[in-house]
């Protein structure tokens, strides 16, 4: 598979803008992962001493200036902060590639605005998730319509360095993984956390609690994706009538936790819309 996407991905100049956490989660995958080679990829952004660190790990180009690094660039990938979008969107239009391939990992950002603001069609909106730094992520992405079919399969390349990714082919589709895989890993960390905290409550040492929660949570995500179960049969499996998980749950439900969960995940997604929509949020409304 890796020699499929190596040719696929062959003689492809992938210009980064926005030497991040998430750009440098990407160039890791497709450098170390050998899907390309260090010389096809160029990261740029203002900071110097981050720029060189990138070059020192992965030895690929970089530069100061965005313009530069877009010259021939067959993919250009926006991993800059929100706020710094519409900045760089000046600079570049008009120096893109007119066959370039431009994906957006930047929350929020619609791609009528991102073909607006760079006078460019061929966009791809993912929305990755911190997983990804470590190869494990989820992605969602979709394209517009002027994204050929070769130059999706390049996408699908570029994002599957990040972890596991699936296409949607509705845009509004990515505002709900925002909410729900976008934001999930914090839910997952605050939920760990609780869980660690009340180990210490037991008496429990934190680090006993921190060790037994974190093999529970990972063993249960692989247990899951391992029997392909539906998620209430294996809860049942562990849940004895009368026993000390039915106990558990029944104060769990009690508590309205799923109700509390699902309205999280909905006000994550209403936020996502208003961000795309340009719209501040608003602290009276609450």
């Amino acid at each position: 598979m890796r020699r499929v996407v190596s040719r696929m991905l062959q003689s492809t100049r992938i210009a980064f803008i926005g030497p991040g956490a998430m750009a440098e989660a990407m160039i890791r995958g497709l450098v170390v992962g050998e899907l390309v080679s260090p010389a096809q990829v160029i990261a740029a952004g203002p900071r110097s001493a981050r720029l060189e660190e990138l070059q020192n790990k992965y030895a690929i180009h970089i530069s100061t200036d965005n313009v530069s690094a877009v010259q021939g660039a067959n993919v250009v990938v926006l991993a800059v902060k929100p706020q710094m979008l519409n900045h760089v969107m000046q600079a570049l239009k008009g120096h893109l590639a007119p066959d370039a391939l431009v994906i957006s990992v930047i929350a929020g950002a619609r791609m009528q605005l991102m073909e607006n603001g760079l006078q460019h069609r061929a966009l791809v909106r993912s929305m990755p998730n911190t997983p990804a730094q470590i190869g494990e992520g989820m992605t969602v992405w979709t394209a517009s319509a002027s994204v050929t079919m070769a130059q999706r399969e390049q996408a699908q390349a570029i994002l599957g360095a990040l972890g596991e990714e699936i296409f949607v082919e509705e845009e509004d589709y990515l505002d709900m993984a925002t909410a729900l895989s976008g934001n999930g890993p914090a839910y997952v960390f605050l939920f760990m956390e609780a869980m660690v905290d009340a180990g210490v409550h037991l008496g429990f040492p934190r680090y006993i609690a921190e060790k037994l929660v974190l093999q529970t949570v990972k063993g249960s995500v692989d247990y899951a994706q391992q029997t392909s179960q539906h998620l209430s049969r294996l809860r049942n499996q562990v849940t004895s009538p009368g026993g000390t998980s039915a106990e558990a749950l029944y104060y769990l439900e009690k508590a309205g936790f799923r109700t509390a969960l699902s309205r999280a995940i909905w006000a994550g997604y209403q936020r996502s819309s208003q961000l795309g929509r340009g719209k501040k949020r608003n602290v009276q409304d609450e």
